[in-house]
């Protein structure tokens, strides 16, 4: 008997975001909540990973669907003017 298994691959954004006492915070927009830590890129990197997977275990064993990141989103940085230049 031949079983044909496959792993569908998810890929979500991650944010990091240097943190004032070294190290980034990253988070995954996708997955309101999913927030993890690192001393390193590298760390950081690793973390998200881990915090992505415990996430998305929750999710399936509570029933509830598997989030996915839409193709079509588009992150960039948008200017606006300091308040502060009101004054």
């Amino acid at each position: 008997m031949n079983k044909s298994l496959s792993k569908k691959i998810l890929e979500y954004t991650a944010i990091f975001e240097p943190a004032e006492e070294g190290g980034y915070v990253v988070s995954v927009p996708a997955l309101p909540g999913c927030v993890t830590q690192g001393e390193t890129f590298e760390e950081a990197s690793a973390m998200v990973k881990d915090a992505i997977d415990g996430y998305l275990s929750v999710l399936k064993e509570e029933g509830e669907d598997i989030p996915q990141e839409r193709p079509e989103v588009v992150i960039t940085k948008v200017s606006v003017n300091n308040p502060a230049s009101y004054l």
